[in-house]
This record gives structure tokens, sequence and C-alpha cells, in this order.
């Protein structure tokens, strides 16, 4: 049995955030960005490709904006750090795919806390997941950009 420093009121709030991935347009947000979203090179890129009102504009704030609660939780302490990290992986992916693109929109707003809850708590999984399994992250990011290839030749055909 593995023990730690997690609470059941942690326990439900883990729960909680998991039924919120479960809405529908939520799940359908997070394939989209996981499977399609490509980041832009500068804000001016990104507003071209997804103009406000579009709905690949609101699918990037849905599963941005949830992923830095989520974060925001886990580095108050709310939750565990080792208990969320065990269950969610997917903060991850959308980290790689918003970092390119972080130091542009915090100049853009002249905000330096854009992303920055997700940006420590996935500096804080990584070297968790080396702690736990060394060479994981740099594997991760050989099968993303296997898949990113495929899906790149895919569309060329």
């Amino acid at each position: 049995m593995i023990m730690g420093n997690a609470t059941h009121e942690q326990a439900n709030l883990m729960l909680r955030l998991y039924e919120i991935r479960r809405e529908d347009k939520l799940r359908k947000a997070r394939d989209w960005f996981v499977n399609n979203y490509t980041p832009p090179s500068s804000p001016d890129e990104f507003m071209k490709r997804f103009p406000p009102g579009s709905e690949e504009n609101a699918y990037i704030r849905m599963v941005t904006s949830y992923w830095e609660m989520c974060a925001s939780l886990v580095n108050r302490g709310l939750i565990d750090d080792e208990l969320f990290f065990e269950n969610n992986g997917e903060i991850w992916i959308v980290w790689e795919k918003t970092k390119p693109v972080a130091p542009a929109w915090r100049a853009f707003f002249g905000n330096p806390r854009i992303f920055a809850n997700l940006e420590n708590c996935v500096n804080r999984l990584e070297a968790w997941r080396e702690k736990t399994g060394p060479g994981t992250n740099e594997k991760m990011r050989q099968m993303f950009a296997a898949m990113r290839e495929a899906r790149a030749k895919a569309a060329q055909s």
C-alpha cells in the first residue's frame, strides 16, 4: 500500500476536476488541442489562424485555462503533487504546446504571470518523472515528435 500526504479532501477535489474534464465541450476541445493544435510563431499569427469567435480559439482558451486552473490548485498545495502527477499527464502535453508561445504572450500582454501556474507545475512534474522514471520526459518528447511527423505526412498525402 502506498501512503502519501494526500487527504480525502484532496482526493475529492481530484475527482471533481476529473468530472469537469468529462464535460462534452471540454472533452472535444481537449481532443482537438492534443491532436490538431500547433503553436503559432507570434500573437499576430495566432489571431490570423485562430481569430476571436472561432471554435478553435474557444478550444485553446478552454484547454489552457482549465489546466492553468488545475496547476494553480496544485501549486498552492490544495492537491498533493504526487497524487496529481500520478493521474494527470495531459497537463504536460498542454504545456509543451504552450511553452513556445508563452514568452510572446507574456510580452504582448505585459504580464509575466501568463501560464506561470502551468509552467511551475509542469517543471515539478518533469522533476518528479525524472526521479521516478529517468528519461521519461525525453521519450515522451520523441513520441510526440514522431506523432507530429506522421500527421504531417498524412496531411500531405
